[in-house]
């Protein structure tokens, strides 16, 4: 029990020592460098890997080892017109002397999965297309550039429920994944990866 006139008496905290703070300095430390030293991104097309020698890029149509109608033009016409959107070089429709490289697709397989059905009818309410292509990069002697022997895409869509105003959804889906397939794929080729 206290007394009057007693103050009482509290504990002052204990001035913190450097070895308590040794993680924070060190994470401090660690950030203020990633952002001094930079990041080592850099924009598509200005400092790409491919050799200095190419400026025409062949690129013919994909071989088509599915059984999907005309995916490989779809592909196809969608990378040579991202190549030409977004880079300098001269594309090709075929191989041959002119081109100093040539970009080689397979399509190895694509398929259209129901994702979930509706309760009511028991019909896809969605579905999933997926696609999977092999693609390499080659120049006039043969040397790889560029190569990924598995790409992997998906697109997913919703199926029409209302049959008066039904239309088939599949070739939206693929050309949108298409389109994907083409930007990431000239990304990839430019950035080097």
């Amino acid at each position: 029990m206290r007394k009057a006139g007693e103050r009482l008496s509290r504990a002052k905290p204990a001035p913190a020592k450097f070895g308590s703070m040794f993680p924070f300095v060190v994470i401090s430390l660690s950030l203020l460098s990633t952002l001094v030293s930079g990041c080592n991104y850099h924009t598509a097309g200005h400092s790409g890997h491919l050799p200095e020698n190419v400026k025409t890029i062949a690129v013919p149509a994909f071989i088509n080892e599915t059984s999907t109608y005309r995916i490989e033009q779809m592909l196809t016409s969608s990378v040579i017109r991202e190549f030409t959107t977004r880079t300098h070089y001269h594309i090709l429709n075929t191989p041959g002397e002119a081109a100093d490289a040539t970009l080689h697709g397979t399509v190895i397989s694509a398929s259209s999965t129901p994702l979930t059905y509706n309760s009511s009818t028991g019909q896809a309410a969605s579905v999933l297309v997926v696609v999977s292509m092999r693609v390499s990069l080659t120049d006039r002697q043969g040397k790889v550039l560029y190569q990924n022997p598995a790409y992997l895409f998906r697109e997913q869509y919703e199926v029409s429920q209302d049959l008066t105003s039904f239309f088939e959804e599949d070739s939206p889906a693929f050309r949108r994944l298409s389109q994907d397939f083409a930007r990431t794929l000239v990304s990839n080729i430019l950035e080097g990866f």
